[in-house]
């Protein structure tokens, strides 16, 4: 969603740094920009521009910004249309605010102030919370007080930073059900939703709990709880300033990412696999060993990762899983108790609808796990147990490296319950790790021969208006993921269906105008696929087969095919996720979207 960020450091410029974090913070998605900061007299003034990052860096070369305080905003719009205007920070003569979150009172708040004689510039909900605080200023109070005493009257989710007129020497930051962090590197004390912003300036980072108050003052940060009380927090290491955030001379950060994998499998694995004695080792959770039940809650492409551990627990650990859309498992008041462990799938780890139903779920007293990319989230800290991926940063909104990093962590997850509960002896253990462990060499090869993916995007799907996707087994799941990245990128309308479903309606949109991709592993379920597949011949589709080269020799009138390794059933979803995310990418790039930034798509969702 939104990014913010606000530096200090007297004595010299910080606006290039805050551009630069903003830079950083572009994957999140977002359709306007601005920075602000102090005059020399101690007056805010603001640079915003609709659009991308570029806007802004050409509206400050034409108009320059310098100071030793400043904030910075990437806007996600929800109230009020991309604009100029609309754009943070948003600034009375007082202060200055940043906001990432809703505040869903504001049109009552703002009523009562426009009565008051508060004027408003924009239709953000945002701009509410600057006059609120103006308005307690204006009484004589000082910013610390001014800014608790407008808290409480926000209702919804919220990540706050402020400056003030007259004061370069003060940011105040305020959370509320979306992250912020605090970071100190030298004389540079800094504040922002993302670590990817502040680990180039900052040597340490720490985290907000909801309901907190950062004051960075006089060189010094200091965090307060809800009743003013000073908070104790640990500080760790930024280990993000040195990280490469480049594209590696790839066009596009998803493709980089895409390439990415072999060697994110391979480390993800690295750090669950004994060398010792070969064996899995996970981090231990005693409710897991004797659940009944294993809830699995995600949304969007972790849901879809989600399926797919469903599919390899309920196989080999003959545990009953259940897998809900996060959004939906919050409010449909599901059945909670004693033996049940939920596990809760992240990319970010912040993610407001699945955070809210974990801590639905701790009210509970069940049992936590999380499987995310970001070990300092709220998703993790809330957790009684974390699987991490070790993807690295994703810049890419797509989720690529994440996804099978995330697949990686619940097959080994699959396994382990397995032998836990005695359903796998050690020797078969052993040879199902082996198959993971040649995960990154079969990747390695669909991405050595990507020019047959890159012809059928561009003559096939670059020009369709509706794809289908079809998959059995683990390879539905796989369906659905290459369906989503489809739309999410090139706009091209897709669905994934199960493919013995293709009978009981979807069958109805088969022309010879609907590309149809078939998942179609050499497995158990292939010889039911094969007939499907040719039902959808039968009518005119033009279908697609991704597949090995044993099922390819059983199937035939196709409009093309891409042929994969022949690999161990178990890790199917691993291998067959890349040539759908190629898919999706090169009929992308044939049609010429913003594949990293696509329309309308926040790479964090902080807000329901």
């Amino acid at each position: 969603m939104c990014g913010i960020i606000g530096l200090i450091s007297p004595g010299r410029n910080v606006l290039p740094e805050v551009l630069d974090g903003l830079r950083r913070m572009e994957y999140r998605g977002y359709d306007s920009a601005g920075v602000a900061t102090l005059t020399a007299s101690g007056a805010i003034e603001r640079r915003r521009a609709e659009g991308k990052l570029a806007a802004l860096a050409d509206l400050l070369a034409r108009e320059p910004l310098a100071g030793g305080i400043g904030l910075g905003h990437t806007r996600w719009a929800t109230h009020g249309a991309p604009s100029e205007v609309n754009a943070h920070p948003h600034a009375t003569a007082e202060a200055a605010v940043v906001h990432n979150g809703i505040i869903e009172n504001f049109r009552e708040l703002k009523t009562k102030l426009q009565a008051a004689g508060h004027r408003f510039e924009t239709q953000t909900d945002s701009e509410v919370v600057v006059h609120l605080v103006s308005e307690s200023l204006r009484r004589g109070l000082n910013p610390v007080a001014a800014v608790r005493e407008t808290l409480p009257l926000l209702e919804g989710a919220f990540a706050l930073v402020f400056l003030f007129a007259g004061r370069p020497d003060l940011l105040i930051g305020a959370r509320q059900g979306v992250p912020l962090a605090v970071g100190e590197g030298g004389e540079l004390q800094a504040l922002g939703s993302d670590a990817l912003a502040l680990g180039p300036v900052c040597r340490r980072l720490t985290y907000l709990e909801d309901g907190e108050l950062a004051v960075v003052e006089g060189g010094q940060a200091a965090v307060f709880d809800r009743r003013h009380k000073p908070v104790e927090r640990p500080w760790r290491p930024s280990s993000l300033a040195s990280a490469d955030l480049g594209k590696g001379g790839f066009r596009h950060y998803m493709l980089k990412e895409i390439n990415e994998q072999p060697q994110v499998i391979g480390d993800t694995l690295n750090t669950m696999i004994n060398p010792a004695t070969g064996r899995l080792a996970l981090p231990n959770l005693p409710e897991l060993k004797r659940a009944s039940r294993l809830v699995l809650v995600a949304c969007g492409t972790s849901y879809y990762a989600a399926l797919v551990g469903k599919y390899l627990i309920e196989k080999f650990a003959r545990l009953p899983v259940e897998v809900e859309v996060a959004s939906e498992f919050r409010y449909r008041e599901p059945v909670l108790g004693p033996g049940q462990v939920a596990l809760f799938i992240s990319q970010s780890g912040e993610t407001a609808d699945t955070l809210a139903a974990l801590r639905l779920c701790r009210e509970s007293g069940l049992g936590l796990l999380s499987i995310v990319n970001v070990p300092e989230s709220s998703i993790a800290r809330e957790s009684d147990a974390v699987l991490p991926t070790v993807a690295g940063p994703e810049f890419g909104v797509a989720s690529t490296k994440a996804f099978t990093a995330q697949l990686t962590l619940l097959s080994a997850l699959a396994l382990v319950l397995a032998s836990h509960r005695g359903h796998l002896a050690e020797q078969e253990e052993a040879r199902l790790v082996r198959a993971l462990m040649e995960v990154p060499a079969a990747c390695a090869s669909v991405l050595a021969e990507t020019g047959p993916i890159e012809a059928l995007a561009r003559d096939l799907l670059a020009p369709a208006r509706d794809v289908l996707f079809l998959g059995r087994g683990p390879g539905f799941p796989i369906a659905l993921e290459g369906a989503l990245k489809l739309k999410e990128i090139s706009y091209i309308h897709a669905e994934g269906y199960a493919a013995g479903e293709i009978k009981h309606g979807p069958i109805a949109l088969v022309d010879e105008n609907v590309p149809v991709i078939v998942v179609a592993p050499s497995d158990g379920l292939f010889p039911k696929i094969a007939s499907n597949l040719a039902e959808v011949n039968a009518r005119g589709g033009r279908t697609v087969f991704i597949g090995d080269s044993a099922g390819l020799a059983r199937v035939s009138g196709l409009a093309g095919h891409l042929l994969l390794p022949e690999i161990d059933p178990f890790v199917i979803p691993l291998v067959y996720s890349l040539p759908v995310q190629l898919l999706a990418y090169y009929a992308a790039v044939a049609k010429g979207t913003d594949v990293d930034q696509p329309r309308n798509l926040a790479k964090s969702v902080t807000v329901e």
